[in-house]
């Protein structure tokens, strides 16, 4: 089958309520471009009947849904959308109707421009002020610091993609926020522009204060990929070298005690320290070695994907 112009990605979880209007609007502004298109659906294992509601749209067979068995979060979701999407540009958004389809054109614009990538920046965010404009501030900066790709949003699910710049990233975890960031590791042109946010006038968020903290984590996570992820004998090597020069150090300290310091070993907790130390940095050299050979392992097998398909509707070989 001959690629569409455009996919747009969305995941869904328990937004039976918002999923009529969504589609709606967002079919009426792909229908007013010059451009085929295709509106792949992943439900990521919803309870409240969401399930149904995206497999009526299928009756158009321009629109594609794959559904999970269980709940695996937005990133696998969002990755099963693009193992599944055709389109040579997708766009990803919110099921939830806070991202406006309205704005896909000027993603398109923008991409048109000759950028790879296209993040959308909530720049009139429609959010509680403590629990999550402040959080996501103070995680977006944090994010472009130690990342950096200098945007002011990460947390926009409303983003465009070149397929090339997409279609082989693997997101893991919690790590679709970062999806900017891997593909400037592929060498992506990225742009930002500010787009609509709409209060949530329907269901109920998915994401509370708690995700400030996972971001920190995912962030370590990404910024160990991004300078050990092909070489971590650099990093636990690192760590286990100076664990090994601590410890050789504390064991002179301990020798000069012993002969000029009129201290016995047993005087002193250095033996104690000189031999941790010493363990600890072995344990490290060990670590290295073995995160190495995982590393070659997953770079040289078949990928697996983080999501179990139940079924789906108007993909290919159906």
């Amino acid at each position: 089958m001959e690629r569409p112009d455009l996919s747009v990605v969305i995941p869904v979880f328990n937004e039976v309520e918002s999923l009529p209007e969504l589609h709606e609007h967002l079919m009426e502004v792909l229908s007013g471009l010059e451009k085929s298109f295709e509106v792949l659906y992943v439900d990521d294992g919803s309870t409240d009947g969401s399930d149904r509601v995206v497999d009526g749209f299928c009756v158009d067979p321009r629109v594609k849904a794959v559904h999970f068995r269980r709940n695996f979060g937005q990133s696998a979701a969002l990755m099963a959308g693009f193992d599944f999407a055709r389109g040579e540009v997708i766009v990803c958004m919110d099921g939830d109707l806070q991202n406006d389809p309205a704005d896909i054109p000027r993603i398109l614009d923008k991409l048109a421009e000759g950028y790879t990538v296209v993040s959308g920046w909530r720049k009139d965010r429609q959010d509680p002020s403590i629990t999550r404009k402040f959080p996501s501030m103070v995680a977006n900066r944090l994010i472009s610091a130690i990342g950096g790709v200098r945007l002011h949003d990460y947390g926009c699910t409303l983003k465009g993609y070149r397929r090339e710049f997409i279609s082989k990233v693997g997101i893991y975890g919690e790590m679709h926020r970062f999806l900017p960031i891997y593909a400037k590791w592929q060498g992506a042109n990225i742009a930002e522009i500010p787009v609509a946010h709409h209060p949530r006038t329907m269901g109920k968020s998915k994401y509370g204060l708690e995700r400030f903290f996972k971001v920190l984590f995912d962030l370590l996570l990404v910024k160990f990929y991004g300078s050990f992820g092909q070489k971590p004998m650099y990093a636990f090597g690192g760590v286990g070298l100076a664990s090994v020069l601590i410890s050789f150090l504390c064991f002179l300290a301990m020798v000069y005690f012993k002969f000029w310091g009129g201290k016995s070993f047993i005087q002193t907790p250095l033996p104690l320290v000189a031999v941790q130390f010493f363990l600890i940095g072995v344990i490290c050299f060990l670590l290295g070695i073995t995160t190495d050979m995982v590393m070659r392992t997953y770079f040289e097998s078949q990928g697996q994907r983080p999501y179990l398909v139940d079924r789906s509707r108007n993909l290919d070989g159906d």
